[in-house]
């Protein structure tokens, strides 16, 4: 049955197959402890009472989760979407169209594998209030998409002045025209796992191995059953000579290197499989995911600012990862990456489609106020001083030279850094750019900032310094450490470009 024509409407029933698959998944860790337990204690006649039980505990999960899917209706009105759900406690809940930001599709495994994908409802309001309907065909989840989306802007050529309704385009069908703009092959994907260096699953072993300790046969925190275990290997290695413990080393070594980069690249490859961002008519789309799949797309007048960061490692090959600052929320975040790893020959026609554009030459950069790069070092350099002092009063002298060398240190690295930390201001663009080793830049639309905020503490009042902060929807900006008048000379720019704006008819 079509979805938007006013009737009630229920979840796809394989939904409930799928709801009622993953509780029996949550339930298989505390079946298996249970079953463990009897036989870790040799008490055979407890499995005849522990299986009706486990038998109980799975039937009330089904039949829970098939009333979830009962109870669960929603209908797609000519104002707003409408959800009650609950089973004992009924919850209605109603979202106009003009409050959802946009409509995201998203594919878990499991829900794959049924043809299911989940819909959600952006709505901004954040705290996990977005609107999610699990789970509907894929079919019918891009024509609630669409759907939602034409209504949207018949309610945005409803509520334009009467001058400029002539001037909007009609809604697009679902197979509307687009423009590849980033895509990553598998070789692209596995040069960006190799920079993904990851030790997470040692982390994760050694989770498991916490939480099964009990199939093990002696305390892992034991120390001496350690040693009785590694007794006898222990003896073994070193018998073989040093030439062979080194190699032994070795082999340890490139086992941790295979481990930590195998774990980058099966992340990599899980995450950003089939990664593709399309300019539309409507904005970004964005699809990605291998196990999840993630169809995403970003109106363009939803996009606040752009951020280009990297990594210490890979900025010496001249990679980047770019995002987009939007009001919408992509997996917890108010920011969309739309091209994590490229080359800024990449970049730049992205940033192009959005509007933005790249530090020119002909900026004229500022960096922050020599009197906070000095009172930085103090504060610094005193901290370290002061651990120095101690250091000498309870420990021999010589091991005092250690916090002395790292005051050295940061001291350095504040002076090296303070020349990386710039701003400028452009007719149309704030920039800002961090980090030393890693470099971060900030591009942001002088017409999109919401409020300018100039904040000083006791220091900086003396000093006579200042941060900016920027108010930006959907995320921060803030410059600091600039001259006072400086930061005036920002915000009274900033101000002036937004009172002169007509938001009325911005596309």
């Amino acid at each position: 049955m079509p979805t938007g024509d006013g009737k009630v409407m229920r979840l796809d029933p394989r939904s409930f197959i799928v709801r009622a698959l993953n509780m029996l998944g949550r339930l298989g860790i505390p079946i298996a402890i249970g079953i463990f337990t009897v036989f870790d204690k040799g008490k055979m006649q407890g499995l005849a009472y522990l299986a009706p039980l486990v038998l109980a505990v799975i039937g009330f999960n089904l039949a829970v989760a098939y009333l979830g899917w009962r109870k669960f209706t929603y209908l797609v009105g000519a104002n707003d979407i409408r959800v009650e759900s609950g089973i004992v406690s009924r919850a209605a809940r109603s979202v106009p169209y003009e409050r959802i930001q946009d409509v995201s599709l998203e594919q878990k495994l499991l829900p794959r594998l049924f043809g299911l994908v989940e819909v959600k409802f952006e709505t901004g309001s954040g705290a996990g209030e977005d609107l999610k309907l699990a789970y509907l065909a894929e079919t019918e989840g891009e024509r609630l998409r669409e759907l939602v989306r034409e209504r949207r802007e018949d309610d945005a050529l409803l509520a334009a002045p009467a001058d400029t309704k002539d001037e909007g385009e009609a809604p697009l069908a679902p197979t509307e025209a687009s423009t590849v703009l980033f895509a990553m092959s598998p070789q692209r994907l596995l040069k960006y796992g190799l920079f993904e260096f990851s030790l997470a699953i040692v982390a994760v072993v050694f989770g498991l191995t916490q939480q099964f300790d009990f199939l093990l046969p002696f305390d892992i925190w034991d120390f001496e059953a350690w040693q009785g275990q590694l007794a006898g290997p222990g003896a073994w290695l070193a018998s073989l000579g040093f030439a062979v413990q080194v190699m032994g080393g070795i082999l340890a070594a490139l086992f941790l290197l295979v481990a930590g980069f195998g774990t980058g690249i099966i992340r990599t490859f899980t995450r950003e499989w089939g990664f593709l961002l399309e300019k539309t008519a409507r904005g970004f789309r964005r699809r990605r995911g291998m196990f999840t799949r993630t169809d995403v797309v970003m109106p363009l007048h939803r996009v606040q600012a752009v951020e280009i960061g990297t990594r210490f490692l890979r900025y010496r090959f001249g990679w980047h990862g770019l995002k987009f600052v939007s009001l919408a929320q992509d997996a917890g975040s108010s920011s969309h990456v739309v091209a994590p790893f490229a080359q800024m020959e990449e970049i730049d026609p992205i940033i192009r489609a959005a509007g933005f554009e790249l530090p020119g030459e002909q900026l004229e950069w500022q960096r922050a106020s020599t009197r906070y790069r000095t009172d930085s070092i103090v504060l610094s350099a005193s901290f370290f001083l002061l651990v120095a002092l101690v250091v000498a009063i309870v420990a021999p002298v010589p091991f005092a030279l250690i916090p002395l060398a790292l005051a050295a240190f940061s001291t350095a690295a504040d002076l090296y850094a303070w020349s990386f930390r710039r701003h400028a201001l452009s007719q149309a663009q704030l920039f800002s750019t961090r980090g030393l080793l890693a470099p971060t830049t900030q591009i942001a639309n002088r017409v999109k900032l919401q409020s300018v905020e100039i904040v000083q503490g006791p220091i900086a009042q003396r000093r006579g310094y200042a941060t900016l902060h920027l108010g930006l929807a959907g995320g921060s900006f803030s410059i600091s450490g600039i001259p006072l008048e400086r930061a005036r000379q920002l915000r009274e720019a900033a101000l002036a470009s937004i009172a002169q704006t007509d938001f009325s008819k911005l596309d």
